[in-house]
């Protein structure tokens, strides 16, 4: 009889809203929705498994508008002194729709997958999804789904990791 090992993963997202100025009549705002979680079974072999972060990108501005960029960092996925790669978190996908009385949908240019930066404290935060110049006005549900590289002989425990995203003005 073997034994099952696992890892559950809990990920808390702090740091959300606007981190740089806005041009005038210009409102950037930026909210997550509920708490991202997953789980892998090592008894499989190398895991990559996804999850997403329901987050609501409103730019309210009047006339033209600058654009505006979603960026991620976080820690480092750790249980106790156990820690997964600082490249394990990568976003492999974006979806965006309208949520509330939208004048333009955004116009996205970023390629994936885009690696989520990691480590003791976070990095610097990398671009993951943008609207560009005069695109973007709005509110919009923005999720972007996250794949973690989770190698087999992964210690078995609850990893904790911290995410910290932010909207900016500019594409």
């Amino acid at each position: 009889m073997s034994a099952r090992r696992a890892i559950v993963m809990a990920l808390t997202v702090l740091g959300l809203g606007v981190a740089a100025p806005t041009p005038a009549l210009a409102t950037l705002s930026l909210t997550e929705i509920g708490s991202p979680t997953f789980s892998a079974n090592l008894n499989s072999g190398d895991t990559t498994p996804t999850y997403t972060v329901a987050l609501t990108a409103a730019d309210t501005s009047t006339g033209t508008s600058a654009g505006w960029k979603l960026t991620i960092t976080s820690t480092q996925l750790t249980a106790g002194t156990h820690t997964l790669s600082t490249t394990a978190s990568k976003v492999t996908a974006v979806t965006s729709s309208c949520s509330t009385i939208c004048t333009v949908n955004p116009t996205n240019s970023v390629t994936y997958p885009v690696t989520v930066p990691a480590g003791a404290g976070p990095p610097t935060a990398v671009k993951f999804f943008n609207a560009a110049a005069n695109t973007g006005q709005g509110t919009f549900a923005v999720t972007p789904t996250i794949k973690v590289t989770v190698p087999q002989d992964s210690f078995a425990g609850s990893y904790t990791s911290t995410l910290t995203l932010a909207i900016v003005s500019g594409p």
